[in-house]
């Protein structure tokens, strides 16, 4: 059978579970008694509480390795998909995967099913073409990407730290190309830095402001500053970090009241050029200068969900760009654009990780879908990269 058969195959089978985050209904099931038939010691992980749902709830992981030397090369991914919405507005059912018009449209089909398929055919093939192989062949798969990402992979990595069980290199199996397949790689991700600000002021009826103390009026000065400051230039790898305000909210609805406090959300995404000390340092000077001789106050409340990581042009770069022009022809651009990934957690360590997969055009949309032909394709790429760096 050919690779685009299998992946397809395998896609399709993945792609029929709802697993809606955290829900992995059963899809590492699937891979780990694949996984095991190639010769995978498959571990479950499991973190989180059983009885209840939400960020707390309990996810289920997957583990998997092949051999005991260095290099280590694992495949990381997530089971779980976004909510579908009314499925009412999807041309197909979205858990009943539809090949139509050159398509393989449902929920997961770009992000990222058909990359978890793609990977694990290709080991399987690599595996039985090579298999007394150098090194270790990996797999960490969660469903916990896209919920509160509390409970998966972060938990999985730090376990495999606490028993010295390193990665090497990490290839995320997320939908990174454009315009087609393999176009572009992610070898980093900016980091991300969230903030929410009270203001607090004194409620009070607008004809008697001296009576009072407008938490917004107090904030729009500083806002401004902030939202007009230069963070860094970014460096040849990331852009300039950016800040953005998401939202803003103040006011009791009554069109006659002051409101006693405001609340605001900002976001930094923000290169290797900065750092989250800094980036808070600057932040509170910013507010502590415009609220000097203010009657309001200001708390921020901050959350780190990742800090930038780079892998520069080296082994693992030059094994993807190498097998994506023997399978397509393209010559792969670097980027670090986006949002974040799972890859986060896993370049601390010191692995090299990039991110390598499908078109991205309709991840999270209705109507999710992903060219069938780039599916074989594709698993012939995560194949050239095993035979990249764990041949001679």
């Amino acid at each position: 059978m050919t690779h685009q058969q299998q992946t397809l195959d395998l896609s399709i089978a993945l792609l029929e579970r709802p697993s809606v985050t955290p829900d992995d209904d059963g899809c590492q099931d699937i891979l780990s008694s694949r996984l095991a038939q190639a010769g995978f010691d498959c571990e479950f992980m499991y973190f989180g509480n059983k009885e209840q749902s939400g960020e707390h709830a309990e996810v289920k992981n997957l583990w998997a390795r092949r051999g005991t030397a260095d290099p280590v090369i694992c495949f990381a991914g997530h089971t779980d998909v976004v909510p579908t919405g009314d499925e009412k507005n999807w041309t197909y059912p979205p858990f009943t995967p539809t090949i139509k018009d050159g398509y393989l449209w449902a929920r997961g089909a770009a992000d990222m099913k058909t990359g978890i398929a793609a990977f694990t055919i290709a080991a399987e093939r690599f595996v039985a073409s090579h298999p007394e192989h150098n090194g270790s062949i990996a797999f960490l798969i969660t469903s916990d990407e896209e919920g509160p990402s509390i409970n998966g992979t972060v938990k999985v990595i730090e376990t495999l730290e606490a028993r010295q069980e390193k990665i090497t290199y990490c290839l995320v199996g997320e939908p990174s190309s454009t315009d087609t397949l393999g176009d572009i790689i992610k070898n980093g991700r900016r980091g991300s830095l969230g903030a929410v600000l009270t203001v607090t002021g004194k409620q009070g009826h607008v004809a008697y402001p001296h009576l009072a103390c407008n938490p917004i009026h107090a904030a729009m000065s500083a806002l401004a500053e902030l939202t007009s400051t230069a963070w860094d230039n970014g460096n040849d790898y990331f852009p300039a970090t950016s800040l953005q305000i998401s939202n803003i909210n103040g006011g009791t609805g009554a069109t006659n009241v002051i409101p006693e406090t405001l609340e605001v959300v900002f976001n930094f995404r923000f290169s290797t050029e900065t750092s989250e000390e800094e980036l808070k340092a600057k932040t509170h000077a910013i507010f502590d200068k415009h609220f000097a001789d203010s009657k309001a106050s200001y708390d921020i409340q901050w959350k780190l969900s990742g800090q930038p990581f780079l892998t520069p042009e080296g082994k693992l770069v030059s094994a993807c760009q190498n097998a994506i022009k023997s399978v397509t022809g393209t010559d792969t651009t670097l980027s670090t654009s986006g949002g974040t990934s799972d890859g986060r957690f896993i370049a601390p360590t010191g692995a090299q990780v990039v991110e390598l997969g499908v078109r991205n055009a309709t991840i999270h949309q209705v109507d999710e879908k992903v060219e069938v032909d780039d599916l074989g394709k594709l698993a012939q790429i995560y194949e050239g990269i095993l035979e990249n760096l764990l041949l001679d």
